[in-house]
């Protein structure tokens, strides 16, 4: 029968206890370092973050981390706290000669006591506290992307003269780091580059667009109405614009027809043969919009009986359309990144990769500058969709534009009901008096309805909903709050809408008499009540509404002083 010492048996015990504790403080910390690694914040603040969490892992006084430009020179010197104003610290305690064994040498460098090495200077070795006889020890390790030293990892710390292993371990622990800080370098780097490659192709193209005087008289875009001058400029530079395949944003207000010009912008494009894919980020939830871009293969989730294209695969070899993308998710957004970075994706529930070749067209009313700031929308995002950004005109601004509409939806109204309704005198001036907040749709809306009520053959003025108190768009443009018609009563016909009113024209003098409304705001015409009506306009943001209720006024007289005074209202 074979013995064995049970005292031999129990002694490999310790050390191995001792290794799984050592290994799973070096999971740890990498599995929290990659986390902090693979944030969205500026780099430097990442780094500073990655310092403060080895204080944590390790028996460590300072950590510093150097990045070096392509010259070679120390560009960013970040540690523990770092901030603008304290950014010249770290560089007065970072020892250069130590660095820069570490970066010639690419290999690691460790000092036990950095008081009796050559390579530290005095001034060194009293900003790593080396001083009154204590002894500081120093490791330090190269940051490489590939075969490349881009910068060092260096630490101080206590010397402890049984702490041999544990140098060798904070050694290796350290070069893990690093190689995980070099790829998130070599990442934030790419997307740089690509940030300014994308933001010097956007100033190229914006200055040809600048520099491009469409001539009158120019063909028009099929589906797209409008002779003014903004539409002139806009449909010139959409011509341009197709030509190239650079991703381009469409921006403007509900209503201007963001849908039509990204389809003109496909007709006149290279990939004019291709399809032409479009989808509305708002009006599907997160789980299926995946599914609707990417794709899905049979048994992905609930429902999926058979495999399915997505919009993206739809697209391929023409132009995708993406309406209201400032609507998505953060976390989609990060999904759509990678798809307009590398033009390939797996289907949901699938792994095999598909490359694509798709021009992105993507539109929104939302403020992305404003959303970005406020971390609601990816700034890499943003600089990958907006390379050519086109602001779309509201129907305000192209007056001109608004009896051909008229014209043009009255004539598909009586295509489709079989009837001969036309304009009367004045009719198509009192439309171009309005505003129109809702701008084209509205406009539309307003033609259909007023066509579909009239009996007679001829649309006139007095037939219009605003000439009768009953639009309410217009109530919401001038007050900021839609209330019902019936709770608006008008005692006297509104007089005719002046050509650059914006919604319900003033009361007359008559009916303000006749109904006993005493108007405060109008019973002085010094400086003073002017003052008094744009301190209270600035005060509520420009909304009529909340500055009546302010003053004490109803919002038509609020709106009757503040045209008597002349007072320009602000839009934001």
């Amino acid at each position: 029968m074979l013995h064995t010492d049970p005292a031999r048996m129990r002694r490999p015990a310790k050390p191995a206890a001792k290794t799984v504790a050592v290994s799973e403080i070096a999971l740890t910390g990498v599995y929290e370092i990659s986390k902090i690694l693979t944030s969205a914040h500026r780099l430097e603040t990442t780094l500073s973050n990655v310092v403060n969490l080895l204080a944590s892992f390790m028996q460590m006084r300072h950590g510093v981390i150097v990045l070096l430009d392509d010259d070679g020179v120390p560009n960013i010197v970040v540690g523990a706290g770092w901030s603008e104003e304290a950014a010249a610290r770290y560089r007065d305690r970072m020892p250069k000669k130590a660095v820069g064994q570490v970066i010639a040498t690419a290999m690691p460098f460790v000092v036990p006591n950095v008081a009796e090495h050559p390579l530290f200077e005095p001034e060194d070795v009293a900003a790593l506290g080396g001083t009154d006889g204590a002894v500081v020890s120093f490791i330090g390790v190269p940051i490489r992307i590939g075969l490349k030293v881009v910068g060092t990892l260096t630490i101080d710390r206590a010397f402890d003269p049984q702490s041999a292993f544990r140098l060798d371990f904070d050694v290796r622990f350290l070069v893990m780091i690093a190689n995980l800080i070099g790829q998130t370098v070599e990442l934030h780097r790419v997307l740089a580059r690509d940030r300014e490659r994308f933001i010097a192709e956007s100033h190229r193209l914006q200055k040809e667009l600048a520099e491009l005087k469409p001539q009158r008289g120019a063909e028009q875009i099929v589906g797209i109405i409008g002779e003014s001058q903004p539409m002139r400029d806009l449909l010139g530079k959409i011509a341009v614009v197709a030509k190239s395949r650079s991703p381009v944003l469409l921006r403007g207000e509900s209503g201007t027809g963001k849908e039509l010009f990204a389809h003109a912008i496909h007709e006149l494009s290279p990939c004019a043969n291709g399809p032409f894919i479009k989808v509305n980020c708002a009006a599907l939830p997160e789980s299926v919009l995946e599914s609707e871009l990417f794709g899905h293969e049979k048994g992905a989730f609930t429902g999926a009986v058979a495999a399915r294209k997505g919009r993206f695969e739809m697209a391929d070899g023409g132009t995708l359309f993406l309406d209201e993308i400032g609507e998505m998710s953060s976390a989609f957004q990060a999904k759509l990144l990678r798809v307009l970075q590398e033009s390939e994706f797996e289907r949901v529930g699938g792994s095999r990769t598909i490359k694509v070749n798709v021009r992105l067209v993507t539109a929104t009313n939302k403020n992305l500058e404003e959303a970005v700031v406020k971390k609601e929308f990816r700034a890499d995002l943003y600089y990958r969709i907006n390379v050519v950004s086109l602001m779309l005109p509201p129907l305000r601004e192209r007056k001109a534009d608004i009896p051909l509409l008229a014209q043009e939806f009255l004539d598909r109204f009586n295509v489709e009901n079989e009837r001969a309704v036309a304009f009367g005198p004045g009719a198509l001036d009192a439309l171009s008096g309005c505003c129109f907040p809702g701008n084209v749709r509205e406009l539309e809306n307003c033609v259909r309805r007023t066509a579909t009520l009239t009996e007679d053959p001829l649309i006139r003025a007095g037939d219009l909903a605003c000439r009768n108190d009953q639009c309410l768009s217009a109530i919401l443009w001038t007050s900021g709050e839609a209330r019902p018609a019936s709770q608006t009563p008008r005692a006297h016909p509104q007089p005719p809408l002046d050509a650059h009113a914006c919604g319900p024209g003033e009361p007359s003098a008559a009916g303000a008499e006749e109904t006993g409304a005493a108007d405060p705001a109008t019973t002085t015409d010094g400086g003073p009540e002017r003052a008094r009506l744009v301190e209270a306009m600035e005060r509520t943001g420009w909304v009529q509404a909340k500055a009546a209720r302010l003053l004490g006024l109803t919002p038509r007289q609020i709106g009757y002083a503040l045209k008597k005074h002349g007072i320009a209202i602000k839009r934001f």
